[in-house]
């Protein structure tokens, strides 16, 4: 919006100086007069589009020029009223000059930081994203451990119900009886006999072996389970 209401303060003011600037039948006091109103004009555009705050010199310069231009006419300096007129135009050029580079400059600066914000922003998704993928595989390393041990503390909770089960029903068991007998058998011995005759001849009877069988120990352990 401000660049076409300059552009067309612009083309008014360079309108109206080149008719002054053009070779005419009015005289050098009417020129004069129209370079004043042209330099007036175009320094109120400037100064309407912020050029005294962003170009403070050049539109000072400007108003200064202005203000002696008309200082010029009124003492009968037409021709220096004219050439002071047309150095303030100039110099309200300048100032609007040097805003629109401002304004331009601006412009790029905030579309630098937009892209550099959009840039770190992308890079802070990228990371968060990252954080979060590492995340779930820490929580599925730990889901997977706590699921490990859950799965160990039933073992074990398994293992001990079984062992007191296994006492109790050992503590509720009588104990078996145990009864021993034991057999012994007396040994039988050899006896060796001889029989001696006396008779014309001298004759040696057979002997006679009798044979005992040694003793034996039996033992019978019966078990009698309740």
């Amino acid at each position: 919006m401000h660049r076409k209401t300059l552009f067309a303060s612009l083309l008014a003011s360079s309108a109206l100086a080149l008719a002054v600037s053009t070779p005419a039948l009015a005289d050098k006091h009417d020129r004069a007069e129209q370079a004043i109103a042209a330099a007036e004009a175009k320094i109120h555009t400037a100064e309407s589009i912020g050029t005294s705050t962003e170009a403070p010199r050049a539109t000072a310069e400007a108003r200064a020029a202005l203000a002696t231009a008309k200082e010029a006419l009124k003492s009968g300096h037409k021709s220096d009223a004219i050439a002071t007129a047309i150095r303030a135009q100039a110099l309200a050029d300048t100032a609007i000059g040097q805003l629109q580079h401002s304004k331009d400059q601006a412009v790029a600066n905030a579309q630098a930081d937009q892209r550099e914000g959009v840039a770190a922003a992308q890079n802070q998704a990228a990371a968060a994203q990252q954080q979060a993928v590492t995340a779930q595989q820490q929580a599925a390393e730990a889901n997977s451990r706590a699921d490990a041990a859950q799965q160990s503390a039933a073992t074990s909770a398994a293992d001990a119900a079984s062992a007191r089960a296994a006492a109790t029903l050992a503590a509720q068991t009588p104990p078996a009886q145990v009864e021993t007998t034991t057999t012994t058998s007396q040994p039988a011995t050899t006896v060796h006999r001889s029989t001696k005759k006396v008779v014309r001849r001298t004759t040696t009877a057979p002997v006679t072996t009798v044979v005992v069988p040694s003793s034996q120990v039996t033992t019978t352990t019966k078990v009698t389970q309740p």
